[in-house]
């Protein structure tokens, strides 16, 4: 391995150290520990990739209140592990992102031990990146079969994350702000790792403890818009028309004082992270920030750029220099699309337009250890990538056009294999130019 991929690898490796849970969750209990030592019980409910180790990092760290303590966690099923006061219910299969029944009886669990609260007691929201898909209590009448045509429906319409989440909080019983309303005690305190641009508390995870803007009204104007209302279950409209009509009550619009939204890792935290890495090896650093969506191709294309810019004409730094990105990019899948995900569409895309990587890097890797639906987490390539891709007869133009990128790099030797990494803060890039 050259030294520039063993440098493109510390970097990422040190972003996501940075978003470890156990030391993110052990600073923010330190701060509550006031609160949570008068609690006669604390309450421990949440969902997410980093759940499990969240919640082992709540008792390592509450050792001395383990009796105290009550609580579950819906996880992905490969994360599971037994611990001693808090269950860790397998909510889905492994790299999968569909709700399951499974998961509808864990979040079920969260509901009723929130509404045991006592007066005094206090509780421990735990929320990371994929907790939408795993609480999925839908509505009373409403099945979760209904509500996964629902969503296959606006995501095949290309809908929005933010319409999808107006009529999906309107189908759930606890998202939305409704796990929060549904609590009975003294204080809620929600420890989020957040996995979107610009942490909106509504939005990770559907924001089951956070205030919800949209209305029911809403949620029956995107399906009109995206001509779904007779698509959908009759089950569904009838719950949304009597939303409408102001018989049954909408999201909160507000939440109680006693609950507290606390985003204790992001992006942002990883990059800067990043960032000290790399010029404490030596790099100058453009750091292009964590707001950074859209196309897959069309950032990979932005990025190959600049590193062009840098090698050819030192331009806007002088090489060795390391340009850094984080966010979330989304890629449109041809008609039969192959094996892979956006982060190594995103290598492949950026070699693609570079061909000739003398004295270029270039990794990107899901802070969460997957990429799409395959057992990587991105992957790196340099001049020896694009070398071997020739040997082998590869064109890696041809691959991007079917969104087989997986093939290719598992070929070249070149995927980015880290395991789940237990945290999720969207996806990290790091490319190096070296000095000529």
């Amino acid at each position: 391995m050259s030294a520039s991929r063993t440098h493109a690898r510390a970097i990422w490796d040190a972003a996501v150290d940075a978003v470890r849970p156990a030391p993110l969750v052990r600073r923010a209990l330190a701060d509550l520990a006031k609160p949570l030592k008068a609690a006669p019980r604390i309450l421990v409910l949440g969902a997410g990739k980093a759940g499990a180790a969240m919640a082992d990092a709540v008792e390592q760290t509450l050792a001395g209140e383990l009796d105290r303590i009550d609580g579950i966690v819906n996880v992905p099923a490969d994360a599971v592990k037994p611990l001693q006061r808090i269950r860790l219910n397998a909510a889905r299969p492994p790299a999968t992102n569909f709700p399951t029944a499974d998961g509808v009886r864990g979040a079920e669990e969260m509901l009723r031990l929130a509404r045991s609260a006592g007066p005094d007691d206090v509780a421990l929201c735990l929320l990371s990146g994929g907790g939408s898909a795993l609480l999925p209590v839908p509505v009373e009448g409403v099945t979760l079969a209904d509500k996964l045509a629902v969503t296959k429906l606006l995501h095949s319409s290309g809908a929005t994350i933010n319409e999808m989440n107006a009529v999906r909080k309107h189908l759930s019983a606890i998202k939305g702000g409704r796990l929060a309303q549904a609590f009975a005690g003294k204080a809620m305190y929600s420890l989020i790792i957040s996995d979107v641009i610009g942490d909106p508390l509504d939005v990770i995870a559907s924001g089951p403890t956070a205030a919800d803007s949209s209305t029911f009204f809403e949620a029956v104007a995107v399906l009109d818009h995206y001509e779904l209302r007779y698509c959908v279950s009759i089950a569904v409209m009838k719950h949304l028309e009597k939303g409408m009509a102001g018989k049954i009550p909408d999201t909160p619009k507000s939440l109680p004082a006693n609950v507290h939204n606390l985003i204790i890792g992001n992006n942002v935290l990883a990059l800067a992270a990043a960032q000290a890495r790399a010029e404490a090896l030596g790099y100058r650093v453009i750091n292009l920030g964590s707001f950074i969506e859209g196309e897959t191709r069309h950032i990979a294309t932005m990025h190959a750029d600049i590193a062009r810019s840098i090698r050819e004409q030192s331009l806007p730094i002088v090489p060795p220099a390391c340009i850094l990105s984080g966010g979330e990019t989304t890629v449109t899948l041809s008609k039969t699309p192959g094996k892979g995900g956006r982060n190594q569409e995103f290598v492949l895309a950026a070699l693609s337009k570079l061909r000739d990587t003398t004295n270029v890097t270039i990794l990107s890797g899901g802070t969460d250890g997957e990429d799409g639906p395959t057992d990587a987490a991105g992957a790196i390539a340099d001049q020896g990538t694009w070398q071997k891709a020739k040997s082998l007869g590869l064109k890696p133009v041809d691959c991007l056009a079917r969104n087989d990128a997986y093939p290719f790099f598992e070929a070249t030797g070149d995927l980015l294999k880290t395991g789940l990494t237990q945290t999720n803060v969207m996806d990290v890039r790091v490319i190096l130019v070296d000095a000529p």
